[in-house]
């Protein structure tokens, strides 16, 4: 390898050390925060007397930050230099951690949630683009990815053992456990990468902001309309200003010098079929995580720990599928894998939607946990490939960044339509908002009953991913072209 590469590439030779520690690091950190908040909401309720949309925030305050942010937050790497805004974006992901973990109520919680997802937003994507800086083209690069991603996987299962634990002897240390782990990311980064980056492009700061702001005051009109009513001004005016302001960032991205979301993107039809049911899929996953975690905590008495566990089988489910999805989207039309993984999911879950305070583990829950994974499994597989077909290497990695933020903001917008659902559903049967803990018997029935119903809602997202993928009219040829161009951008 010549000189002028090894100065390129800070690692050459071989790509465990330092670096991969540091930026693999990161993405765990981030994928265990996501796994364990879940599993800590019960007991955040409770503790901090939360409303079922307090609650629901806890979520979608860090999720809409995160997607919204994403684009600008990679773009951020790009102009100010790579090494510099992932050092930050770990070190605000690590103060607003701390800041979570000393929350008093549900004020400062959602809005230090709120920051972590910035954190997240500018550290995550200048991650990837690390990766691609730091490790020479070839096997180096390959093996520095596949330790990365692998971390997505870890993350979620240990995320569901660690977060369980950890939240049984109290929830403050789900996020108190970042800080540590944080600070040592930031020192080892210093000095393990080299600053990359500073270009003169410009910001589309405008964009950013509106698309983020709009779509939470859509989220808070859906979220807050079922207690404070669907008449009520802040509802209406939310949902007004949400559709306001999204239409006023369409505007923007059309006149923008360098958009975040550039329009020709999606003169395709094949392309917007993908992207909506991306988005559709990651309601579902978001959804479910959340209210399947309630119930079994809520309703079924389990402690947090044990519903990690009974989580565990969900990831086994989503990676066999995704296994088998790898070998046939190449062979068979991937609309219909999305639609298999979907009719399987929506049986999962409409037969979860049945269950009450008398189901038990291995008679009712096993079987759905892990059919609903392998479903999820099926679908998001061949959607990003879909997502980059035919489209020139120069446009691989915005596409596979705007579908990544598709399925991010899919699943707070999809948990403030469902969570809505849920909080109304059990309202009408004569329940109240708050904690399991302070409910009688009659109440405790009626949350059940709103959790249960909520998967509906599940189900009925996604019937709509299976839809939207009716519409994806590619081939299998063009799926394996789109494999081998993602392989081939890694290497570059």
């Amino acid at each position: 390898m010549s000189d002028s590469t090894a100065v390129k590439y800070p690692v050459t030779t071989r790509a465990f050390g330092l670096a991969i520690i540091v930026l693999s690091g990161l993405q765990l950190m981030v994928v265990l925060d996501g796994t364990v908040a879940n599993l800590a909401l019960a007991r955040l309720q409770s503790d901090l007397a939360l409303s079922d949309s307090g609650r629901n925030w806890v979520l979608t305050s860090y999720a809409l930050a995160f997607g919204g942010l994403m684009l600008l937050g990679g773009r951020l790497g790009d102009v100010f230099g790579r090494k510099r805004m992932f050092i930050s974006g770990v070190a605000l992901f690590t103060v607003s951690s701390l800041l979570c973990g000393l929350a008093v109520n549900e004020a400062t919680l959602v809005a230090a949630r709120a920051l972590q997802g910035v954190g997240a937003a500018v550290a995550s994507p200048t991650a990837l683009a690390l990766v691609a800086t730091t490790f020479a083209p070839g096997p180096v690069r390959n093996q520095a990815i596949a330790i990365f991603a692998a971390m997505t996987g870890v993350g979620s299962i240990a995320g569901l053992v660690i977060g369980g634990a950890l939240t049984q002897v109290s929830w403050r240390w789900i996020f108190l456990i970042n800080v540590p782990i944080g600070l040592l990311i930031v020192v080892l980064a210093v000095g393990a990468l080299v600053e990359t980056g500073g270009e003169r492009i410009p910001l589309d700061v405008p964009g950013a902001i509106l698309a983020t702001v709009g779509c939470t005051a859509i989220v808070f009109g859906l979220t807050e309309g079922p207690e404070l009513g669907w008449g009520s001004a802040a509802v209406i005016g939310a949902l007004i200003a949400g559709v306001l302001l999204l239409v006023a960032f369409l505007l923007v991205e059309r006149n923008a010098k360098n958009p975040l979301l550039p329009l020709t993107l999606f003169e395709n039809r094949d392309r917007v079929a993908t992207i909506l049911a991306i988005f559709f899929v990651g309601a579902v996953m978001f959804s479910v995580a959340a209210f399947v975690a309630l119930f079994v905590q809520d309703v079924l008495g389990y402690s947090p720990l044990k519903a990690g566990l009974a989580f565990i089988p969900f990831a086994f489910g989503l990676g066999a599928a995704a296994f088998v999805a790898s070998k046939l989207a190449v062979r068979i039309q991937p609309r219909w894998l999305v639609v298999a993984g979907a009719v399987i999911m929506v049986v999962g879950l409409l037969y979860g939607s049945t269950l009450d305070s008398s189901a038990t583990y291995l008679g009712n829950l096993f079987v759905p946990v892990i059919g609903i994974g392998f479903g999820v499994g099926l679908a998001v597989v061949p959607l990003p490939l879909c997502a980059i077909a035919g489209v020139g290497p120069s446009d691989i990695g915005p596409l596979a960044a705007i579908a990544q933020v598709a399925q991010t903001l899919g699943g707070p917008l999809g948990l403030a339509v469902i969570g809505a659902m849920a909080t109304s559903r059990t309202l009408s049967l004569g329940g109240v908002s708050g904690a399991a803990a302070d409910m009688n018997p009659a109440q405790l029935a009626a949350l059940g009953d709103g959790y249960t119903f909520a998967l509906v809602g599940c189900a009925v997202a996604a019937a709509l991913a299976a839809i939207t993928a009716l519409f994806i009219r590619l081939s299998p040829e063009q799926v394996a072209q789109a494999q081998e161009a993602e392989k081939a951008a890694q290497r570059s």
